[in-house]
């Protein structure tokens, strides 16, 4: 078995993104602690994350920061301390989870979903939070203050609005269009996501047929890593992929193509990596 560090060292399927270290920790739960009792000890944690290129100082004062925020809990036994997510912080891993791994849309009852609001400039903050959410349910901007969406997104936009208290600037309906393919250019840059997906493939697709061929075997601390930027880089898709139903894409959509490989991939990782983690999270 290789060191770590060699391990490390050789894994360029990825260009290392800017370091984000709450987003790291928010993924470590989400992906691998919260699916196994959602507790570890700080020092499991610290070395997980100097796995992925943080150092110690940013993660201690990143975690005491989210903390602060509320999205841990801690409990302490003699000078260990274990940290624990929220129910605030599953709630948001929860929504993230549900848009990654959404299923791809086959069919569809030719329904639109709109929502229309007209937010005072007073309130831009909370217009601002409520269009992040909008883009995160996929919906996307037909004219000033009116998205829409062939999702039926209600209760979770409904669940947005009680939380920013903005329920009486907003009006959610669902309607039909004669020409329903027209609305997609409109709201959405169907080309340069399919060059995204495309760039996605070329990064990940080799190594992945490289494995699957028995001319990649990395040790499991290598999967991990290799497993926590390919999650990483696809997360990104929902923000820009409305997951609209196959009548409205392209012949041979790529995004299929992508989001198969990501499941598959991370499988083949998930073998190679899981003896590691539960001894790493859980002590077997």
């Amino acid at each position: 078995m290789m060191p770590i560090d060699q391990a490390l060292e050789d894994i360029e399927l990825v260009t290392r993104p800017a370091n984000n270290t709450q987003f790291y920790i928010f993924n470590l739960f989400a992906d691998y602690i919260v699916p196994r009792g959602g507790r570890i000890w700080t020092n499991d944690l610290l070395s997980l994350l100097a796995l992925l290129g943080v150092n110690e100082r940013a993660a201690r004062t990143t975690l005491s920061r989210m903390k602060q925020q509320g999205w841990f809990e801690t409990t302490k036994d003699g000078r260990e301390s274990q940290y624990a997510i929220s129910d605030r912080g599953r709630t948001i891993l929860a929504e993230g989870d549900k848009r990654i791994f959404e299923e791809p849309v086959l069919a569809w009852d030719g329904r639109w979903h709109l929502v229309v609001y007209s937010l005072p400039e007073e309130q831009r903050k909370l217009r601002n939070e409520f269009r992040k959410k909008l883009l995160w349910f996929g919906f996307g901007n037909l004219a000033p203050g009116t998205w829409i969406s062939p999702h039926d997104r209600q209760a979770e936009l409904t669940a947005v609005q009680n939380d920013l208290g903005i329920g009486d600037f907003v009006t959610m309906f669902t309607a039909v269009c004669a020409h329903s393919a027209d609305i997609v250019p409109k709201c959405w840059d169907i080309p340069a996501l399919a060059a995204d997906y495309k760039l996605f493939l070329q990064r990940h697709q080799p190594d992945y047929e490289a494995g699957c061929r028995g001319w990649l075997t990395p040790v499991p601390e290598d999967c991990f890593v290799r497993r926590f930027w390919l999650t990483y880089n696809f997360q990104r898709f929902p923000r820009k992929d409305p997951n609209l139903p196959a009548a409205l894409l392209p012949d041979k959509w790529i995004g299929y193509q992508a989001r198969q490989l990501f499941m598959d991939y991370r499988q083949w990782l998930s073998v190679g990596m899981a003896d590691f983690i539960d001894r790493i999270v859980i002590g077997v």
